[in-house]
């Protein structure tokens, strides 16, 4: 009906102004991540740190409580993002608080992303390498921990150039030990003043006025709001929980939903649309 042809529209301006004019901006856990894989949860950057390498049985226990007490509140589709805000920084703040406990060392966090079942989406490699190629900047905005998060690309050879990350990186001391997160934490619900305080300050982004955002939560829409001056922002959202309660507001909200899909192929698809000018599926 008149949403596809808005979407097809936009997908056309886009198109016309070409790769010079796009950027792209991305959540990191569960969107360029899997959600799960044959039936099991694929891990989040914080669950990788669940390994005895890193982090003790019994802190492992605690963040899985309050992951317990925290997580049904991130997804509750009966409160508004204000009233889960407390929460999440609550939440956000006690994880942290006892990774720092553990003395986390910074040699062993590759070896902790290889032996877990952490997996980018299906058609990831395309992904990554078509932005690279075209020189088109990606910034891979999360909730998450960015040293994980860089290592899991890394592992999966596509760290480009073109990539920016903005995310919770750990401050380890010379000893190479955690003893604090850098700067100010950003959690589900507050992307909008880490894009504004952030994203807007990096130049590779500047001039580019064509956005494909890519979530999983609502909060993720914010991720663009660092754009000066945007002119097309499309936004395509990972609808992988809870589908029932939240597919309305989803589907509301976002210009693409992808219901329980693993794979790239729908971003991967647009981008051949807007960069190469034509489709080359």
């Amino acid at each position: 009906g008149l949403e596809r042809s808005r979407v097809e529209e936009m997908i056309h301006a886009m198109q016309r102004a070409g790769a010079g004019s796009l950027q792209v901006i991305s959540d990191f856990d569960m969107t360029l991540t899997r959600f799960a894989h044959n039936g099991r949860r694929v891990p989040t950057t914080h669950n990788i740190l669940d390994n005895r390498l890193l982090i003790s049985e019994d802190c492992a226990k605690k963040m899985k409580d309050l992951l317990n007490t925290y997580y049904p509140v991130e997804i509750d589709a009966s409160r508004s993002t204000e009233e889960k805000l407390p929460h999440m920084v609550d939440w956000w703040t006690k994880v942290h608080e006892l990774l720092i406990q553990q003395k986390i060392r910074k040699d062993l966090l590759a070896q902790a992303v290889k032996e877990s079942t952490v997996m980018l989406r299906d058609g990831y490699k395309e992904f990554f390498d078509h932005l690279a190629e075209q020189q088109v900047p990606l910034l891979i905005f999360s909730a998450g921990v960015g040293d994980i998060l860089e290592e899991v690309i890394q592992q999966n050879r596509v760290f480009h150039p073109n990539t920016h990350v903005i995310s919770n990186y750990m401050d380890f001391d010379h000893a190479g030990v955690l003893q604090a997160f850098k700067g100010q934490l950003i959690h589900t619900f507050n992307k909008r003043e880490g894009a504004l305080r952030r994203a807007a300050g990096l130049t590779a982004l500047q001039g580019r006025p064509n956005v494909l955002l890519l979530g999983d939560s609502l909060g993720d829409l914010t991720m663009a709001d660092g754009v000066s001056e945007p002119e097309n922002v499309l936004t395509i959202g990972f609808l992988n929980d809870q589908v029932e309660q939240r597919k309305e507001s989803y589907v509301n909200s976002f210009d693409i939903v992808l219901v329980k899909d693993e794979t790239m192929d729908v971003p991967n698809a647009v981008l051949r649309h807007i960069i190469s000018g034509r489709d080359r599926k």
